[in-house]
């Protein structure tokens, strides 16, 4: 059990707490996110603050949002860290970033994520994407190859297509598991992520998009024709220009928008 204790700290399961240790691994990640003085910087799960000390170091001041009070105070009583820190305990998932704009100051936000939470948590982020500059985020390795997969893979889908929907997205650094303490049963890897400017997002409707992905992708093997049935028929794909003998992973993003916009505009 002692693996599971870092810096007099038990990691916690349900907060799906595993701890960057390594210093070459740190030194990448903020290298990426090159923090200067000017920046207006937010750590999402900081934990015992591998990356932060770093980060605040060269940056004189970051916002941190913890779930985890006990991390959180501890964070708030650091001789070091402690005055070059603005602490939000609280959950992440719900926390509103644009609260955290300063004179027109776009945020660059980065982290660990957990990885139990990842995907609905990236989802939520990308809802504040024209108040963020970029973002720098651990995640399991598979869930980065998802978000910066094309058409065609195996790994194509909702996430993939609403990660590149909302941002640019691009590998930074892979991560073995023994670079944490607990080290995860899985490799992990950081990616960063550029958002696209508003004009650049052309979907009418964000939720209807993500409608089509959920139900494009709900069951893969099957074909558009099948897959898609419940929101168009075979006769409205084709006017669209869509194949409906393809499968949705071999759609485009643009396709994707076009689906839903089609939708947005005759069955609204």
């Amino acid at each position: 059990m002692t693996d599971k204790v870092h810096l007099g700290h038990r990691a916690r399961k349900r907060f799906g707490q595993n701890f960057l240790f390594d210093e070459s691994i740190i030194d990448k990640i903020v290298s990426a996110i090159d923090p200067k003085p000017e920046d207006n910087l937010v750590e999402i799960g900081p934990g015992l603050g591998a990356i932060t000390e770093p980060v605040a170091e060269l940056s004189g001041h970051l916002t941190v949002v913890e779930l985890d009070k006990d991390l959180a105070q501890r964070l708030i009583e650091h001789p070091f860290l402690g005055p070059k820190l603005t602490v939000n305990q609280g959950d992440a998932m719900t926390f509103d970033f644009a609260s955290l704009v300063r004179d027109d100051k776009k945020l660059k936000v980065f982290g660990n994520l957990p990885y139990n939470i990842s995907t609905p948590l990236l989802f939520h982020l990308f809802e504040f994407s024209d108040h963020i500059e970029h973002m720098h985020f651990m995640l399991q390795k598979e869930v980065v190859k998802r978000m910066v997969a094309g058409p065609g893979s195996k790994t194509f889908g909702r996430l993939s297509v609403m990660t590149q929907y909302y941002c640019n997205a691009m590998p930074v650094v892979e991560v073995p598991p023994e670079c944490f303490k607990p080290a995860p049963k899985v490799d992990s890897a950081v990616i960063r992520l550029i958002p696209k400017k508003p004009e650049q997002r052309t979907a009418k409707s964000v939720k209807i998009l993500n409608t089509v992905c959920l139900e494009a992708f709900n069951q893969r093997r099957k074909t558009l024709r099948n897959s898609l049935g419940n929101l168009l028929t075979a006769e409205e794909l084709t006017s669209i220009g869509i194949d409906i003998t393809l499968r949705a992973e071999r759609l485009s993003l643009q396709q994707f928008i076009d689906i839903a916009n089609w939708i947005y505009d005759n069955k609204q």
